[in-house]
């Protein structure tokens, strides 16, 4: 890998300084495991929400659900928190665990080696710099990776391009002609913030999303009072926010041959349609045809009305190429424009996403390869065989669908077990079994005939859930069995080892 100079070493290294990175590193914390070091591409905490700026973020959960369970806040001004609130309590965890001085931002990952004798991982940087830590956390996420469309001439537009994932909040887009190329997550919430503004908005779409209300607004001073005076009251505000949160997605999501609650949702998405947008012909290129399930909804109270207005413009129509003054498309209409937005999400399971950077193990093992050939998965969505002293934050078949901070919290709990575990043990390698694993993905191969995404219509939906394999790597699991299993799995799924010490020459003759 090179002869880049060392950096002193911690016994742990995080990859990602985002709501993973950080819930992780106070996890160890907690459990004495304090030797570790955050590394960070961008140049603060929040990761998603550090990244992410465009105009009317924000989080698609109730905010009393997306937070730590041990750092509850109740400031928020809205019932969903925009995004400038998410990036400020990133900082205010950030700073309450202590990880300024544990972090190195700007600093990218650029390939992770292990070595087998020394039971180290390699992890070369952009900064021509090299870490050897004992173990490595990955916390990258995989929204994180702008994905630019594939179009003919995209490079050759002569105006303002932007993706939202890396907004140029100096742009001012009053009096402008915009066209936003997707109907994705994000979309759904830039749409209405910036149509009042612009002179003319052209929205390409190519599949429809289904929209739901976001029963959302100013946080009540009465809510604020209960939660901040009565005794419980913000774990009571929590707990009412799981049993939404949990409703609406794992329920309905992996359990639909017993709820069918996607189908219940479903039929208010129609009539939410009917109610919000006036054109017939409009409403219907706003109705997806795949089942509500499928892929991921959007949330929200403006989007659809947002296309009854005379400056706005669904185009259906193919794109055929970006030419230097706009968009064609296939039967020859031209949409002259200023601004290219692309809201066209994020790399996935595209190659040199997932993970972002090169990762060999045992034997050199490449684990894009391994997972292109074995199909994804992850012990408990955190380990794989074949690949000691490393660990995911979000792996294949880790996260169920409910807050991403459950996810962060399970994840870092069964870490915590297995290296707690280690060093009792005094084990310098710890790697799940493939006996283990295997048990785990045929268990999560057959609970998933229960879930919304195998209904014929969902092959229509053109969804990221969807991996080349042609799985969803989604947890058909309930939170709370999420919970129980990060506390319950059993330890001798991960076998031991200590590293041989290297005996010289010398010391064998004497």
């Amino acid at each position: 890998m090179g002869s880049a100079p060392m950096h002193r070493d911690p016994d742990v290294l995080i990859i990602g300084a985002g709501f993973s990175g950080i819930g992780v590193a106070s996890s160890l914390d907690r459990a004495g495991l304090s030797n570790y070091l955050i590394v960070e591409q961008g140049d603060g905490f929040g990761g998603t929400w550090y990244w992410n700026r465009y105009p009317g973020l924000a989080v698609d959960i109730p905010a009393f659900s997306y937070q730590y369970s041990y750092a509850n806040r109740t400031s928020w001004t809205r019932v969903y928190a925009p995004g400038e609130e998410l990036r400020d309590y990133a900082e205010h965890c950030a700073q309450r665990f202590g990880l300024h001085d544990r972090v190195r931002f700007g600093t990218k990952i650029t390939a992770a080696e292990f070595d087998e004798d020394g039971h180290r991982w390699r992890l070369e940087t952009d900064q021509g710099t090299t870490f050897t830590p004992r173990h490595v956390i990955d916390a990258t996420g995989v929204l994180t990776q702008p994905k630019l469309p594939d179009i003919e001439g995209v490079e050759t537009f002569a105006g303002t391009t932007m993706h939202t994932a890396r907004w140029d909040s100096a742009q001012d887009l009053a009096g402008k002609r915009v066209a936003v190329i997707g109907t994705g997550a994000s979309a759904v919430q830039l749409i209405p913030a910036i149509a009042p503004e612009v002179e003319h908005l052209t929205v390409l779409q190519r599949t429809p999303i289904w929209c739901l209300p976001k029963l959302d607004g100013p946080l009540p001073q009465s809510v604020r009072w209960f939660m901040t005076r009565v005794p419980g009251g913000a774990r009571a505000a929590r707990l009412l926010s799981q049993s939404f949160v949990e409703l609406i997605f794992p329920l309905a999501a992996h359990y639909h041959t017993t709820f069918r609650l996607a189908t219940v949702f479903e039929s208010s998405a129609r009539k939410y349609i009917r109610d919000q947008v006036h054109d017939p012909e409009l409403r219907d290129k706003l109705t997806p045809r795949y089942s509500l399930g499928c892929k991921r909804p959007g949330f929200h109270n403006e989007y659809l009305a947002t296309f009854n207005r005379a400056n706005v413009t669904l185009e259906t129509d193919p794109i055929e190429r970006i030419t230097p003054t706009g968009v064609l498309t296939r039967s020859g209409t031209a949409h002259e424009i200023d601004v290219l937005v692309h809201a066209t999400g994020f790399k996935v399971f595209d190659p040199g996403n997932f993970p972002k950077y090169p990762v060999r193990g045992r034997g050199g093992t490449d684990l894009e390869r391994w997972w292109d050939e074995n199909r994804y998965q992850a012990y408990e969505g955190v380990s794989v065989p074949g690949f000691p002293n490393y660990f995911l934050m979000f792996g294949p078949y880790g996260y169920n669908g409910s807050s991403y901070f459950n996810l962060v919290e399970t994840q870092a709990r069964h870490i915590v077990r297995v290296l707690s575990h280690a060093r009792r043990s005094g084990a310098s390698l710890v790697e799940v079994t493939p006996a283990a694993n295997d048990r785990f993905f045929a268990e999560m191969l057959r609970r998933r005939k229960r879930q919304v995404f195998w209904r014929g219509s969902c092959a229509l939906a053109n969804s990221y859930y969807f991996d080349p394999h042609g799985d969803v790597p989604l947890r058909p699991s309930p939170t709370i069995e999420t919970m129980w299993r990060a506390r319950r799995f059993p330890l001798d799924d991960y076998r031991l080892e200590r590293v041989t010490p290297h005996i010289s020459a010398e010391t064998v003759a004497a």
